[in-house]
């Protein structure tokens, strides 16, 4: 791999792991902000807002650490498929979200962003373009 890719691939582990941290540690900080979008039919909003976040600080710390980089960007990849669920129930639903609703355009960009952390992740992990990284 040539260090460029190198370097970046690094830098992009970093910045995704440190947005998933904080993420995850908002959703201790503000429960009540993400409750409204998780779907009414899981029951319980505060505790799967505590389970999301816990499992967001340990993907977000995986991807930081070389040595489970490639298995935390693979699980993260699927944790982002199934969380995308509370997107389509604050789409359909038209859920109000910290005080904003957002707008066809505003979902469907945010349906963009949500694929391109998967492809990020992957990239990361060496899922994608590069599925048998030398170890």
């Amino acid at each position: 791999m040539s260090g460029a890719i190198y370097v970046l691939r690094n830098f992009a582990a970093l910045a995704l792991g440190l947005f998933f941290i904080k993420i995850g540690v908002d959703h201790f900080l503000d429960p009540v902000w993400f409750e409204p979008i998780v779907p009414t039919i899981l029951g319980h909003p505060r505790f799967w807002v505590y389970a999301s976040g816990i499992v967001e600080i340990a993907l977000g710390t995986g991807l930081i650490i070389p040595q489970t980089r490639r298995k935390a960007g693979g699980l993260l990849a699927i944790f982002l498929v199934l969380l995308y669920w509370a997107n389509v129930n604050m789409w359909i639903n038209d859920i109000e979200i910290g005080g904003i609703r957002l707008s066809t355009g505003g979902h469907i960009a945010r349906a963009f962003a949500q694929l391109a952390m998967i492809g990020i992740a992957l990239w990361v992990g060496r899922w994608l373009f590069d599925p048998k990284p030398k170890l």
